[in-house]
């Protein structure tokens, strides 16, 4: 048995008619007729009574239309799952990151990915996580990764990918002893990192006063680092290299978002980001269940 004679069975029951089948399998109308007769030798059985107005099936032909029908379908999946591998070679992908990612190493994920399809074109856009999901939201990024905050809208998915901490970070030499009086270098108002501050100010019984606002994360630890104040931020990047300041634990400290991989729940991945997020989880091996 061939597949070209299920495909052609397939057509002859699906037109009523040999003609109209090879009309539409763009083949001369006797390599129809002969193909069907092969196959009807070959399973020792009628398939098809022929007439001069009509094709009907008999009960073997009804048997093997069925089980012909879900070969082909399988088929189609096949040519969709390879032509999507394709479009992976040939596609885009565009990922939003913020500075916190925790232990997420999202250079390394981009070159080993970028070594594996170096067909696709990468990008990546860096900021605040409130201004890429709002570049996710619309369709400026496929995926972004960053701290995902205890209000995040509904319309958004997440796989988490690792654990992050809160620490304060004081110029080197600073003296130990209360924060009260200490100003503070943060984000601006409406930041997740803000709400952090005051949530550990409220909690040690003070408001802090924040006279230096930056723009990020590394901007927060170079201004601390240069005696214009101290700060609370993430302890991964506490810890990295960069502008030396002292990490110090907190007695209280309040949670920070575990970093996540986001996405737009119901807008359906391109092949080229579906194919990086699982390259990120499978990098990650996450025990943080999905949300």
């Amino acid at each position: 048995m061939e597949l070209r004679q299920l495909v052609y069975f397939e057509a002859v029951v699906r037109h009523g008619s040999f003609t109209r089948a090879a009309a539409d399998l763009h083949i001369a109308q006797p390599a129809v007729s002969a193909q069907i007769r092969l196959l009807e030798t070959e399973l020792g059985v009628t398939l098809l009574t022929r007439t001069t107005r009509r094709i009907a099936l008999t009960a073997a032909g009804e048997l093997l239309l069925a089980r012909a029908k879900r070969i082909l379908g399988e088929l189609d999946g096949v040519r969709d799952d390879v032509a999507q591998v394709g479009a992976v070679l040939r596609g885009r992908l565009a990922v939003g990151a913020t500075e916190v990612l925790g232990t997420v190493d999202l250079g390394g994920a981009l070159a080993t990915f970028h070594r594996r399809h170096p067909g696709i074109a990468l990008s990546l856009r860096t900021g605040l996580v409130a201004e890429l999901l709002g570049g996710l939201d619309r369709g400026e990024v496929d995926l972004v990764l960053g701290p995902v905050h205890a209000d995040l809208a509904d319309r958004y998915t997440v796989r988490m990918l690792a654990a992050e901490d809160v620490v304060l970070v004081t110029p080197l030499g600073h003296p130990a002893g209360g924060l009260r009086d200490e100003p503070f270098v943060c984000l601006p108002p409406g930041s997740g990192l803000r709400a952090i501050l005051h949530e550990a100010a409220t909690a040690a019984g003070f408001e802090p006063a924040v006279p230096f606002e930056a723009s990020g994360p590394g901007e927060i630890r170079a201004l601390v680092s240069a005696g214009l104040g101290v700060a609370v931020m993430a302890g991964s990047t506490a810890r990295s290299p960069g502008p030396p300041v002292r990490v110090v634990p907190l007695d209280q400290a309040p949670e920070h978002p575990g970093i996540g991989l986001l996405s737009r729940r119901g807008r359906r991945l391109s092949p080229a980001a579906a194919a990086f997020r699982q390259h990120v989880i499978h990098q990650m091996r996450p025990n943080v269940p999905s949300r």
